[in-house]
Parts: structure tokens; C-alpha cells; sequence
């Protein structure tokens, strides 16, 4: 779909990247010409990544890290750009999320995914500006959200806020940082078959048929979905498009239900 050369010469940090649609983002991106370094608080999953994209030929490096903790962001963004030079691709996709009714959800359980999902997400882009600033591609913030965060979010509302709030941050940036040559924009996934999320949530549970009947496409999508759009957006293919939120989701977000 895209020439071998689309991100030639970029550098990528993603995080959450070592399983996932993170770790589809960072394989799609090596093999159309991009160097990525993986961010993640396991550092078993990073290695595995990291060897796996390696057989591959794969420029990559990991770094453990916290998106909550803001020292350990701004450390993993010099190390990029120390291991590689540069930084032009921005990906935020490290999250975290459970279900809970939100009558009895905890201050603690509210707190900790409101700092991965959003502070996480803030201090990697403020950890990036100046070298997404200095991009000789132009700099590219990518972060995955969910349509659930615009529509609402039954029994994840912590989540569905977080998502939300980084919606609303993203389109702030793309506005104020727009003249120092950085786009920025989200991507929002539906039900995505091949991960683990939605393998507990809905596979496990029996719940797999009722969800896919609520996309209008009536199927779960594929990491490689996201990794697609996250190419489009993150190359010169987009060079115009900032402030955006690409929904992916099989027309799920339209509640669809097939009869």
C-alpha cells in the first residue's frame, strides 16, 4: 500500500510499544524505512519486541519507562535522540483501563488511569516538543484515543474522560504548535481483534458476535488497521492534515447495530 521509502529517515518513539498496536505501529514503520525506540514498563515484552523486529532488520531501540513519571519521559526522549539523532514521529499509545461502575469506582482507580492515559500523555509531548520542533520532516504527534471518549463510556469512565481530555489537548497543540511545524492528530480504534483487550473483554466472555454486529461493518478491525493510519499520518501523505481525529472503527461510533 505505501512505497518502501514513506518514513525513510525518521525517527519514531512509541509507547507502549511492545505488544499490541503499539508494536504493529513500530513494525509497520521499520519496514517502510523508519528507525523506532519502544517505551514501556516491561521490560520482558521490550526485549522480546526489540528481537523479534531485529530478525527483521529493523533499526530499534527500547527504553523502560512510566509515561506517569515525567523524569523518566524526558530520559527516554534524550536517549532517542541520543541513540538515533533526532526525533520526527511522536506515537501515544501506552494506556491503561478496567471496568468499573462508576458509583463505586475508587479516587485511586480513577487517579491511575487518568495519569497514564492523559498526564502520560501530555508529558510526552511536552518531553518532544523541541525536538519534534527541530524535525527536518516537520514533527508528528500521533495518540490514540476512542470515539467512546466523545459518545461516553458506560462502566469506564475514568477512561472514557482521559481519552477525552487527550481529544481536546491534541487539538489545542495542533492550533498552538502548528507554526513550529508540528501536526498533530489521534486515532480512534474500534474493537481490534487481535488484541488482548479485546480477547478478555469480548472473545472470553461471549460477548463477541453481539460486538462485532455493533460496527457497521459487522467485523473487528486489525492491528494493521491502526498501523495504517498511523503511517498516513505520521508522513508527508498528511502534510496538511493537523487537528484531526481519524476514526477507525468499522462505523462503530455511528452505533450501528446490524439486524
Amino acid at each position: 500500500m505505501f512505497a518502501p521509502n514513506t518514513l525513510a529517515g525518521r525517527v519514531a518513539f512509541i509507547t507502549g510499544g511492545a505488544t499490541g498496536i503499539g508494536l504493529e505501529i513500530a513494525t509497520q514503520y521499520s519496514r517502510l524505512g523508519a528507525s523506532v525506540v519502544l517505551a514501556s514498563r516491561n521490560q520482558e515484552r521490550l526485549d522480546a519486541a526489540v528481537e523479534a523486529l531485529s530478525k527483521e532488520g529493523a533499526k530499534v531501540a527500547a527504553y523502560r519507562m512510566d509515561v506517569r513519571n515525567p523524569e523518566e519521559v524526558e530520559a527516554a526522549i534524550a536517549f532517542t535522540l541520543e541513540r538515533f539523532g533526532a526525533l520526527d514521529i511522536l506515537v501515544n499509545n501506552a494506556a491503561g483501563n478496567f471496568p468499573c461502575p462508576t458509583a463505586t469506582l475508587s479516587p485511586n482507580g480513577w487517579r491511575t488511569v487518568i495519569d497514564i492515559d492523559l498526564n502520560g500523555t501530555f508529558y510526552c509531548c511536552s518531553a518532544a516538543y523541541e525536538a519534534l520542533k527541530a524535525s527536518r520532516f516537520g514533527g508528528s504527534i500521533i495518540s490514540i484515543i476512542t470515539m467512546l471518549g466523545v459518545t461516553g463510556w458506560p462502566n469506564a469512565a475514568h477512561a472514557a474522560a482521559a481519552k477525552a481530555g487527550i481529544l481536546s489537548l491534541s487539538r489545542t497543540l495542533a492550533v498552538e504548535w502548528g507554526g513550529d511545524g508540528i501536526r498533530v492528530n489521534t486515532i480512534s480504534p474500534g474493537p481490534i481483534g487481535d488484541t488482548v483487550g479485546v480477547q478478555r473483554m469480548y472473545e472470553e466472555t461471549g460477548r463477541a458476535e453481539v460486538e462485532k454486529k455493533r460496527t457497521a461493518l459487522g467485523r473487528f478491525g486489525q492491528c494493521a488497521d491502526i498501523a495504517n493510519a498511523a503511517i498516513f499520518l505520521g508522513s508527508d501523505l498528511s502534510g496538511y492534515v493537523t487537528g484531526d481525529n481519524l476514526i477507525v472503527d468499522g462505523g462503530r461510533w455511528l452505533k450501528y447495530v446490524a439486524a
